[in-house]
């Protein structure tokens, strides 16, 4: 039994450009995930010869309101094409659009019985531009108390009944175990809850969003439980290194590896 390592780019060895960061992870023996890919040099991080799991799926737009629904299948068709040039990785989406900071553009206090029903009818259709095109798109749980606040749709469970509700192999869970343990708790039930609908796990430690081993969460524990569940699929580090990069990562590895 074993995953698929992966680390995202964004948050380690920061003080190398973007392409000498994925090279490194590359050579380390790590898949490599991206976030805003508009902002990136794609040939130039294809030419590295790094394996890409993650990419954002969308640029902006929104789940419920129908201009916002137009400008996130607008982008997502966008971020389709782009993906080709990365190998085709999953297609990161959240709730709704998020700034540069992570905040939302437009905060949700209360998410309306009509919002949930134009959010499923928006992951429908992008569940039907992810079969057309031969893509999987993933949508991310989130926390609001301390990194998204006012993000609509944004705990496991929310997540997890789009998801289902959709019930499409090409919209998946993006997991993200550092959010569910600050917005929900009860992680290993979680993960045995809902991975037939999980598509990858990203995983940090609370507090601090560092590597594994730095805070509260049992990883070890948590990477058993996965196993047991027979997933073998991605587990990506989205996190800081609390110190050593090359440290943090070991420390990744270490966790997630079952002996």
């Amino acid at each position: 039994m074993s995953f698929d390592l992966a680390v995202c780019a964004e948050m380690v060895h920061r003080d190398q450009p973007i392409v000498e960061r994925v090279r490194r992870l590359h050579e380390s023996g790590f898949a490599v995930e991206i976030w805003d890919w508009t902002t990136k040099d794609l040939p130039a991080l294809a030419a590295t010869g790094a394996r890409f799991t993650s990419m954002t799926g969308y640029v902006d737009g929104s789940l419920t309101d129908p201009e916002g629904v137009g400008a996130l299948l607008s982008s997502a068709e966008r971020s389709v094409a782009a993906s080709r040039v990365l190998g085709t990785p999953n297609l990161n989406l959240h709730g709704t659009g998020l700034d540069p900071n992570g905040l939302p553009v437009r905060p949700v206090e209360t998410v309306t019985g009509a919002m949930w029903l134009a959010a499923v009818e928006t992951l429908t259709r992008v569940a039907e531009l992810g079969k057309r095109e031969g893509v999987v798109f993933c949508l991310e749980n989130l926390n609001t108390a301390v990194d998204h606040p006012g993000t609509p749709f944004a705990r496991a469970a929310d997540t997890a009944a789009l998801v289902a509700a959709v019930d499409s192999p090409h919209l998946r869970m993006n997991l993200d175990l550092y959010h569910a343990q600050i917005g929900e708790g009860n992680l290993i039930e979680l993960v045995r809850s809902t991975i037939h609908l999980v598509g990858e796990i990203q995983v940090a430690d609370v507090p601090g969003r560092c590597e594994p081993g730095t805070g509260e969460i049992r990883y070890p524990a948590v990477a058993a439980a996965l196993a047991e569940t027979g997933y073998e699929g991605v587990v990506a580090m989205e996190a800081w290194a609390s110190g050593d990069p090359d440290a943090a990562l070991e420390a990744f590895r270490e966790a997630f590896t079952i002996a």
